[in-house]
């Protein structure tokens, strides 16, 4: 994908993701974008939870994501 296409793509799915946060359409949201964002930069995953690609989550990651849920709100 070209630096534009991913801009776009990614522009979308901000606005996607706004959507789904913001709109009280649904009872709760299980947010895993936060659950593995890195505090000092919430663009971009948490360092500690890189698999080493920067995109895909390490078992810890995946673990910060099950964390995520709560299972009290299903």
């Amino acid at each position: 994908m070209s630096p534009a296409g991913f801009q776009r793509a990614e522009a979308i799915r901000d606005q996607v993701n706004h959507w789904i946060r913001t709109s009280g359409e649904y009872g709760a949201v299980a947010d895993f974008a936060k659950a593995v964002a890195d505090p000092a930069n919430p663009v971009e995953l948490n360092p500690a939870y890189n698999s080493g690609d920067f995109l895909h989550p390490n078992d810890a990651g995946y673990r910060a994501i099950a964390a995520a849920i709560k299972l009290n709100e299903l």
